[in-house]
């Protein structure tokens, strides 16, 4: 019983002094560019052949 009672009291000891913490950005990291359509530049390979850009 003394065992089990060691055992329990070091798990809790381990997950109290074991907190975490994960810091997320407010932006993205990764810049995207605006794929396709009129004014912005870009378009896709095929599509002004077709007339959509």
């Amino acid at each position: 019983m003394k065992r089990i009672a060691v055992l329990a009291s070091l798990l809790i000891a381990a997950g109290v002094t074991s907190a975490c913490a994960v810091y997320v950005p407010d932006s993205p990291a990764v810049a995207v560019k605006p794929q396709g359509g009129v004014g912005n530049g870009f378009c896709p390979p095929g599509q002004g052949k077709k007339g959509n850009c």
